[in-house]
């Protein structure tokens, strides 16, 4: 089997975090990566926002946490890297093109050694006034929207097995 399909079968999301954070040539190839992900007639609709302070991370956890309607909740797990992607729905392809960004960084960090995981909730952090203030602190406008958060780190716990794919997952015509 090739490393590229391997990758895609084994890849697990990661619900815990060490503290090291992942080296800055890493994070670039993950970027890059995400950069090179299909997008409707080459529009780019979607941005990422890499977030590594540990303070900035916290605020966004909290405005995460709080659509949940619990604001202490660890919705990022300890992660010491966020890539928030946010696109922009002036473009009609807006959410698969940022859902497409999130897979490839997910995948090229698997790639690398890095562990991830998707995390929702991002539309509904930046629809706040706390959240409309970030995007204008980012110098992006009211037309960006969250798709949702790439989370990236070293896995803290055991790697998790995957479970068994449905019947007629696959249907042929």
């Amino acid at each position: 089997m090739n490393e590229v399909i391997k990758c895609l079968i084994s890849r697990r999301s990661a619900k815990g975090y060490t503290s090291q954070q992942i080296k800055d040539e890493d994070l670039e190839l993950i970027l890059k990566a995400g950069t090179y992900a299909p997008n409707g007639m080459g529009a780019q609709a979607a941005t990422m926002i890499v977030l590594q302070d540990p303070e900035e991370i916290r605020q966004l956890q909290r405005m995460n946490a709080a659509v949940l309607g619990d604001p202490e909740k660890q919705t990022f797990y300890g992660a010491p890297t966020v890539i928030l992607v946010v696109a922009d729905k002036t473009v009609n392809t807006y959410v698969e093109d940022g859902s497409l960004v999130i897979g490839n960084l997910m995948n090229a960090a698997y790639s690398l050694g890095i562990d991830s995981c998707w995390i929702h909730r991002a539309k509904e952090e930046l629809q706040t006034p706390e959240g409309q203030a970030l995007l204008k602190k980012w110098g992006l406008n009211e037309n960006y929207v969250g798709i949702g958060h790439c989370i990236l780190g070293y896995r803290s716990g055991e790697e998790r097995v995957a479970i068994p794919r449905k019947e007629n997952y696959v249907i042929r015509g």
